[in-house]
């Protein structure tokens, strides 16, 4: 079914990301659904008008989203974006290389969906029907490998035997150390996924920060305000009580006292938040926390990386000096060879030569 449609499908679009997809157990940590980079592209269907974006990860489809006018993507930091398909019941997230190719998705993006609603509303009953297809799955798109033949020579079998092991011994390690490069990688791209979440609580943070230390310096300018208001009506209820009679009523100066408590207990509440916030501030400086280790330990995986990438590099020159030695002494092997049977021949005549000489 997959092949099928996308011989009837164009691409419009392609660019290339990282690909995750929502926990289903927790809805809240990314999976990530390729080891690498991946091509992610719109489709266009024309006989269904229909918008697909399709990404395809080894020899399976990773992505097949129909865009509806309902969908909606969201950048939640400089180079990460996501989207939600309500038929998949999943959530699509991409991490870019630069913010300019999150920027050309997302206009993208938002130009499908516009033309899938234009297109649902010129044919509602067809829109209608394909609201009801569900997504197909991702099925195997890997071909049939063959085999390469196998080379026979000319020569001594136990040449032919250590030849072979030594080109077992050299792949087995060129692919444990291709295994371990992937590993890096794979453990890299969780790093970039959780650097990512970082940052984006960073920022909500720092908005937050700012929204709080504004609300701290006018509730600072209102708490000297109140604590002036206080001292006024302290200094008026100990006029009152050093006057005795010559104030003004004692109703008078039990409404001074009931301002007074309320004005008390108004300062307690603001000293409260003023609490709260500063609390927000030592949450803010762990998670900066977090964001620096995080990035540290990206670093680290990025040596990590080279110094396995310069070992495969180092094994690939081994194996390469390794083939040409084998060459150069099968050829003198074969050299050998024909020596030995010119010699043979030569022996043979002198034998032949040498019979019928005794039989003179």
């Amino acid at each position: 079914m997959f092949s099928h449609h996308r011989e009837r499908e164009q691409p419009i679009f392609s660019t290339r990301a990282h690909v995750f997809q929502i926990d289903p157990a927790t809805k809240r940590n990314w999976i990530p659904a390729s080891k690498h980079a991946v091509s992610v592209s719109f489709f266009f269907d024309s006989n269904r008008n229909v918008y697909r974006i399709i990404s395809v990860g080894g020899t399976k489809a990773i992505i097949n989203c129909i865009v509806t006018p309902s969908m909606t993507f969201t950048k939640t930091s400089q180079k990460f974006g996501q989207w939600a398909d309500s038929r998949a019941n999943t959530v699509y997230g991409l991490g870019f290389a630069t913010e300019q190719q999150l920027q050309q998705f997302s206009e993208k993006f938002k130009e499908v969906k516009d033309a899938a609603r234009l297109a649902r509303e010129k044919s509602q009953d067809k829109e209608l029907a394909n609201t009801a297809l569900s997504i197909a799955a991702p099925q195997d798109l890997s071909d049939d490998l063959q085999s390469p033949p196998v080379m026979c020579v000319n020569g001594p079998e136990d040449k032919l035997y250590r030849s072979q092991s030594a080109d077992i011994t050299l792949s087995s390690e060129k692919e444990r150390i291709k295994k371990m490069l992937s590993e890096g990688s794979i453990c890299e791209l969780n790093l970039e996924t959780e650097f990512f979440t970082l940052q984006d609580s960073n920022s909500k943070l720092v908005a937050a920060l700012h929204e709080a230390n504004a609300n701290v310096a006018q509730w600072k300018k209102q708490l000297v305000a109140y604590q002036e208001e206080t001292e006024r009506l302290r200094e008026q209820v100990a006029d009152l009580e050093a006057h005795g009679g010559h104030g003004p009523s004692d109703l008078l100066k039990d409404e001074l006292t009931q301002s007074l408590e309320e004005l008390e207990a108004l300062l307690k509440a603001k000293d409260e938040e003023i609490h709260i916030l500063q609390s927000k501030k030592t949450d803010y400086h762990e998670i900066e926390r977090d964001r620096d280790q995080a990035i540290h330990r990206l670093r680290e995986v990025e040596m990590r990386n080279s110094e396995l990438e310069r070992r495969i590099q180092n094994t690939e020159q081994n194996l390469s000096i390794s083939l040409e030695d084998r060459d150069r002494i099968d050829t003198e092997l074969q050299r050998a060879i024909e020596i030995l049977d010119i010699k043979i021949f030569d022996l043979n005549d002198l034998r032949q030569s040498l019979v019928k000489l005794m039989d003179k």
